[in-house]
């Protein structure tokens, strides 16, 4: 068992560390507060590989493993949630079906615009009545001749506005329950797709969330994406992919707040010393310390099994479940150790405390992944 990082994930890891520092960790802030990501810095992460993760390099991406994305998630939730999680849903939610199901064509069209860094990509599965219960999804695509007419709506769908294409989830067959739903290639300039304005959140500000609304939209039947009726087998194992990358996010987040916590209780003193000194100071720093830990190692054990060909459903349940409990815990001692001057917008730790709180709802809420896991470990063991 190796427990180490090779020596070039190591130099990736401090090269996308470096960029965070510099290109996003100066405008956190500004980004959440105006509610607008930093295009700038986005524009510039092709360089390293960071717009197309896992797009093959003949596409233009850097062609890399879970493992490195995870590793590049992480590093980017440390400064800026925002952009961590709307680079995170580009790459795992939009670029990773079409990686996986795509044809030569559709390949061809999109990755390069998806690895460009002028775009990132969304992909809309939820709607109004529908989010956990996937299986109840009401957005329909009915077969015309060469076309799809859709029609339907879309609820809390990241990055919309940017995204050349929309992956969207349909119901191609009423009568075939989960085996009547596909998945379509939906550019938001097509004849009557709306995009709502950003929703107002409590965090996150910077990552658009929108509704977006399909009016009879005509699709070339082309842009069905695999095969008719395989969608909620997609959406499933996308998902999967998913939970590594926001577990990677939460522990990104986790460890931001870390840091902000241990540099302000070595530099505030009460009762004579500085507060790290105390020990129910001392005590919320261990217990971060050990869980950002054990759930870093979830989260790389799920992404490393992925990597593998192995089964990974109930490992990244596991470690977006536990990795996003986590981050709850350390941002909300983190507040707790800076005082009052935790609930104060001039200091980092407010701001990922309301970031953080979104890791245990998207991509399956906590009671989803105990769900998972449960069904899984009684299958095993039956």
């Amino acid at each position: 068992m190796n427990f180490e990082l090779s020596s070039e994930q190591i130099m990736f890891q401090r090269a996308v560390r470096d960029f965070c520092e510099g290109e996003l960790k100066p405008y956190a802030a500004e980004v959440d507060k105006t509610g607008t990501l930093h295009w700038e810095a986005i524009q510039k992460m092709p360089a390293l590989g960071l717009t197309g993760l896992q797009i093959p390099e003949e596409y233009g991406g850097m062609g890399g493993d879970s493992v490195l994305a995870a590793i590049a998630i992480e590093e980017m939730g440390r400064v800026c949630g925002s952009t961590a999680l709307s680079v995170s849903a580009h790459n795992g939610l939009c670029c990773g079906p079409l990686i996986r199901w795509g044809t030569k064509t559709q390949k061809e069209k999109y990755l390069p615009l998806l690895a460009s860094g002028k775009h990132l990509g969304a992909l809309a599965l939820t709607e109004p009545n529908a989010g956990s219960d996937l299986a109840n999804a009401l957005t329909s695509a009915v077969r015309q001749g060469d076309q799809w007419v859709v029609t339907g709506t879309k609820a809390w769908i990241t990055n919309p506005q940017f995204a050349p294409v929309i992956v969207t989830f349909t119901r191609t067959n009423k009568e075939a329950g989960t085996r009547g739903f596909s998945m379509l290639l939906i550019e938001p300039d097509m004849p009557g797709v709306t995009l709502h304005p950003p929703e107002k959140k409590m965090g996150l500000k910077g990552s658009p969330t929108q509704m977006i609304s399909y009016d009879g939209v005509a699709v070339p039947a082309d842009n069905l994406l695999g095969e008719e009726g395989r969608g909620f087998h997609q959406v499933m194992s996308t998902l999967d992919g998913g939970r590594i990358s926001i577990g990677a996010l939460s522990v990104g987040l986790a460890q931001g707040a870390f840091e902000e916590a241990v540099k302000y209780a070595q530099q505030r003193r009460a009762f004579g010393q500085a507060i790290a000194q105390h020990q129910a100071i001392q005590f919320m720093i261990a217990d971060a310390a050990l869980e950002i830990e054990a759930a870093r190692l979830l989260v790389m054990r799920a992404a490393w099994l992925r990597d593998q060909g192995k089964p990974f459903t109930k490992e990244a349940a596991m470690a977006k479940l536990f990795a996003s409990e986590v981050a709850e815990r350390v941002c909300f001692n983190a507040l707790q150790i800076h005082g009052s001057y935790g609930y104060s917008a001039e200091f980092p730790v407010e701001r990922m405390y309301r970031d953080q709180r979104l890791m245990s709802i998207g991509e399956g809420t906590s009671q989803i992944q105990r769900m998972v896991i449960a069904r899984r470990t009684l299958a095993e063991m039956h």
